[in-house]
Parts: structure tokens; C-alpha cells; sequence
């Protein structure tokens, strides 16, 4: 949940989203954890707020706000209500006081296949916003006008993510990191997945050979379409480039401690507000610089919702009436911005040779073989993907 107060508004907006009452939520949430809505987010976000306090050096209005909390008296009365204690005796000793980054910890389920991960992620960066180097994955944040950077490193023995930002973004600090969860898939579970997927001898070996292999996600479910759109018939390195150079021509610039973050993503609006002639300009072909144009104007009017929670099946619908956006393009963009484990491109050549020893399978065939699949079938195309990698 983004930052702010958790509002019966709010819960009418989730309900819907979900395809289910406010009555019908609540139910669920009494039946999963055995609070209404409104004390499930108030528990989250005082767990977040104690967090911050034992782990950072932000002072109490930035932990309050940070937290979704409408006001600090409002926090320190909860706080106490739950705890019998006032936030500042949480704070730990060796806490030192006015840092310029905040560092937090963002644990997953091992196993975790960290380096194909960010492999993945290196090939595709656009240049300018994000990048890799080493053992950490840098990019640009502007979130709700708050701006600022990240960079985040892998701690093996630990079972988690380290994530280093600015104070600046102190009080999107929620938004940014659920964001960072769908971004490495951290709320997967391997084990669970692995289970199901290794009934059958075609992916058995592949997830041995390399466990907790996760499917990477989206930082911005825009940026992620535009570079789906990009990625048609050119190479991932091609569309790099062209992803940069747009980001290049419309992003806003932005001065880091990092020399290769120099800008921000351009958003749906931003295009949305440019004509297709214009975005062709980078050198892009008419038609694919109109599908672009298109895809910002129904992102931007609201008319399609690209983030985890939405609904998978009528954002593939809504995504393939856009000219130039067909079924591969769609899934792939639900499997990664949709966090849709159960997307599947399977249209995509590499799938099709991957299960296949005589030539490709056809598209009909891949679909019935990966029935069995179901509900993971996005991680099976990930394993398939993987193997491509090694013939």
C-alpha cells in the first residue's frame, strides 16, 4: 500500500479493483488474518514506522509521514496504544543522527537466484536511468514529485536485499519499497513454485541447475510497456538503445552521486502530451511511435492500469485493442509490470524451441504442454528462457 491514510475510500477503490464488494473484502481479510482492512494497514504501518526507528537515523515526523501516518500525534497515540512504549524509546543507541541515505533490508525466501537476476536487469537498462555495476542495480526515482536515486546490493548470507536511497524520498519510502518487492519478485515462493514445476521432466533438471530462479519485474509498469513495445522485432540490445535515447530526448535531468543515473523515466504523459511524429524523431519507425503515442494516452486518461494488482485478463484485452500490441507483447507485459505468475507469451520463438528437440512447437501445441504448468507458467517460461542461454 502507498503511503497516506487508509480510507473507507480507499478500501472501495482495492474492493473494486479486485472484482469484490467492500463487505467481500472485509470478509477476507477477518477470514486471512483476522482483521478488518483498516487495522491490518494501521498494524503495517506501525511495524514500518518501528522499523524505521531501529534501523534509521530519520527523525520522528519523517518516520510518521514515511509510515502513512496523517499526523505525529496521530502515530505516537497508536504507537503507544500498541506498543506501551513512545517511539523514541524504540529508537536504538547506535543510531547515528542526521545521515543523508537511509539503508534498509528487504528479505526474501531463499533459494535466490540473485545473478540471472540482475543479469537480466543489465541487458535491459536504459541508459541514463538505470544501471548495473558490480554486484548492485542503481536507477532513477520520482515518485509522487518526491526525486531522488536507489541502489540496491544483494547480501547472500543474510537472505536479503540492501537498499541505500536519500532522505529525500523519505516520505515515499513504502511506495518505494513495494515497488523494489515487485521489481526482484521477493514476495515469491521458491520452494512452492519448484514443487509443482519439477512434476515435469522438461523443467526438473532446469530448476536444479539453478534454484529460485525469480521473474524479474517492472520498477514502472509504463516504462516496462514502452520497452516491451521497443523490443518488437529488434534485438534486447537494440531496444536498450532506443529505450535510452527516448529517455535521453524527454527525460528530466537529474544530478546523483552516481555519474551513470543523469535522468528520470519519462512518463505516460509526457508522451501522451508529444505527437508520434515527434517520438519517431529518436528513430523509430511512424507505426511504432504511434503505438507508443497510444499506449501514453490510455495509460495517462486512466483507461489502463499497468501495476501489480490490477486486473491481468482486462489489461490484456485493453492492452491488444492498441494498434501494434499483440497477445505476445500483452502477456509479457502482464508477467512483469502485473506481477501475473500465470502469464505466458507463448507466441515467443524461444518458448516454442525451448520445449521442443525437432524445430519449434506451434503456439497452439506450447499452450496445451504448459497447462500443467498453471498457475506458475511465468516461471516456467523464465526456466525456458534460462535454458536458451546455455545451448
Amino acid at each position: 500500500m502507498q503511503s497516506g491514510e487508509f480510507s473507507y475510500y480507499k478500501i472501495g477503490e482495492i474492493a473494486a479493483e479486485l472484482g469484490l464488494s467492500e463487505r467481500q473484502l472485509r470478509r477476507l481479510f477477518l477470514q486471512e488474518y483476522g482483521l478488518p482492512p483498516i487495522a491490518f494497514a494501521q498494524t503495517q504501518r506501525l511495524l514500518f514506522a518501528k522499523r524505521l526507528l531501529q534501523e534509521t537515523s530519520l527523525s520522528m515526523v519523517d518516520v510518521a509521514f514515511s509510515a502513512g501516518f496523517g499526523s505525529v500525534r496521530r502515530f505516537n497515540t497508536l504507537f503507544r496504544l500498541r506498543y506501551g512504549l513512545m517511539p523514541s524509546e524504540v529508537r536504538r543507541d547506535h543510531i547515528s543522527p542526521a545521515a543523508e541515505t537511509i539503508v534498509l533490508r528487504l528479505a526474501y525466501r531463499p533459494p535466490f537466484a540473485w545473478q540471472p537476476l540482475l543479469d537480466f536487469l543489465a541487458v535491459r537498462a536504459i541508459a541514463g536511468v538505470e544501471a548495473v555495476s558490480g554486484n548492485a542495480y542503481y536507477r532513477s526515482v520520482e515518485i509522487e514529485g518526491q526525486q531522488g536515486w536507489l541502489k540496491v546490493e544483494h547480501l547472500a548470507e543474510k537472505n536479503c536485499l540492501l537498499v541505500t536511497l536519500p532522505t529525500t524520498l523519505a516520505p515515499v519510502l513504502m511506495n518505494v519499497l513495494a515497488r523494489l518487492r515487485h521489481l526482484f519478485d521477493l514476495d515469491a515462493n521458491p520452494l512452492v513454485i519448484a514443487e509443482q514445476l519439477s512434476l515435469d521432466p522438461r523443467l526438473a533438471p532446469l530448476i536444479a541447475a539453478n534454484p529460485g530462479l525469480r521473474v524479474p519485474g517492472a520498477w514502472d509498469g509504463f516504462e516496462l510497456a514502452v520497452r516491451a513495445v521497443l523490443g518488437q522485432q529488434v534485438s534486447v540490445r537494440g531496444a536498450s538503445t532506443l529505450a535510452a535515447r527516448l529517455a535521453e530526448t524527454f527525460g528530466k535531468p537529474l544530478a546523483t552521486p552516481h555519474e551513470a543515473i543523469l535522468r528520470f523515466s519519462p512518463g505516460a504523459k509526457v508522451f501522451a502530451a508529444t505527437t508520434p511524429e515527434k517520438i519517431a524523431a529518436i528513430g523509430l519507425p511512424l507505426q511504432r511511435a504511434a503505438t507508443l503515442h497510444a499506449l501514453a494516452t490510455a495509460v495517462s486518461a486512466g483507461e489502463l492500469r499497468l501495476h501489480a494488482g490490477a486486473d491481468a485478463k482486462e489489461t490484456i484485452d485493453t492492452l491488444k485493442e492498441i494498434g501494434g500490441i499483440g497477445d505476445w507483447t500483452a502477456q509479457y507485459i502482464v508477467m512483469r509490470a502485473l506481477r501475473w505468475p500465470d502469464a505466458f507469451p507463448a507466441g515467443d520463438l524461444g518458448l516454442r524451441k525451448a520445449v521442443a528437440e525437432d524445430g519449434p512447437l506451434r503456439e497452439t501445441q506450447l499452450l496445451q504442454l504448459a497447462e500443467k504448468w498453471r498457475p506458475w507458467r511465468a516461471y516456467a517460461a523464465v526456466y525456458l528462457w534460462s535454458s536458451l542461454s546455455v545451448k
